[in-house]
């Protein structure tokens, strides 16, 4: 439990160290629409509920791709296909910023200790 909390604290850290980015921003940004637009098309056009259709979105953008949930529309189908390829795309681009904070801060603390 010890872990979790100290990753979650890092992973806090690199989001505070990162916001300063322009970079980070736009992509954190892109994430939280592509999640949001995605939860209401799936809500929209599958019928699904809120919680079914978010979770639905970060399965796929995250491409762990659970099969308890599965559009069966054609058009939920198609714009699952688009999803899934605009959506690594941003997260990537959000987690090489998260890497990029850790990093700067793994390098700062090495420097100190020498």
């Amino acid at each position: 439990m010890f872990s979790f909390f100290l990753n979650f604290y890092r992973l806090l850290k690199a989001i505070v160290r990162s916001w300063s980015s322009p970079r980070f921003r736009g992509a954190l940004t892109l994430a939280i629409l592509l999640l949001l637009s995605g939860t209401l098309f799936y809500v929209s056009v599958e019928g699904w509920s809120w919680v079914d259709a978010l979770y639905f979105s970060a399965t796929t953008i995250s491409t762990v791709g659970l099969s308890d949930l599965t559009p069966v529309t054609d058009t939920g189908k198609l714009f699952t296909v688009l999803y899934i390829f605009v959506g690594v795309g941003v997260f990537i681009t959000l987690f090489v910023q998260f890497t990029h904070a850790l990093l700067r801060d793994y390098d700062e603390k090495k420097s100190s200790d020498n």
